[in-house]
């Protein structure tokens, strides 16, 4: 039985997820997407995955580069994620004028503030149905002192806070 595409996009939306900016620079440009397919692979060695779509124009920078940051973005930071999802008029090379950026170890930009920076080298990339899929080796890490995270939810943006 084949699965509506919209059907399968409505039923994803039922799927929170963290909303991350993932950050690349090097030879091929500083480059940033907004993305929320982004998930924890290994603790040995520390190891997560993006999949990011082949259209995107950061796509190829980011394989280019070979490093990337992910950033996950903060309830504060939920301006960041249509600027780098392309959803308003900011060309590329101007969503960086938004955030405060710095760097850790592989030169990619990292959020100041965001909840945790990941920085990562590309050590794998397999290509799945309009996406590849990124496998990254975690370089550093940086966490923030926000404790307020930022969900997206069916099709809309939730705070998630730390209980206790």
């Amino acid at each position: 039985m084949a699965i509506d595409r919209a059907d399968f996009r409505d039923a994803m939306a039922r799927l929170g997820a963290a909303v991350n900016v993932v950050t690349t620079d090097g030879p091929a440009g500083r480059y940033g997407f907004t993305a929320s397919a982004v998930c924890s692979v290994s603790d040995e060695p520390p190891m997560l995955l993006v999949c990011v779509n082949r259209n995107s124009d950061s796509c190829r920078p980011a394989k280019q580069n070979g490093v990337l940051c992910v950033n996950v973005l903060t309830h504060a930071q939920q301006a960041l994620s249509p600027v780098f999802g392309g959803l308003t008029d900011v060309p590329q090379h101007r969503r960086f004028s938004y955030g405060s950026w710095t760097r850790i170890v592989t030169g990619a930009p990292a959020l100041i503030g965001a909840a945790v920076s990941f920085d990562c080298r590309v050590v794998q990339v397999v290509p799945a149905g309009t996406h590849d899929v990124l496998f990254c080796e975690v370089d550093d890490l940086r966490t923030g002192a926000d404790h307020e995270g930022l969900i997206y939810f069916g099709r809309s943006y939730h705070r998630v806070a730390q209980g206790g």
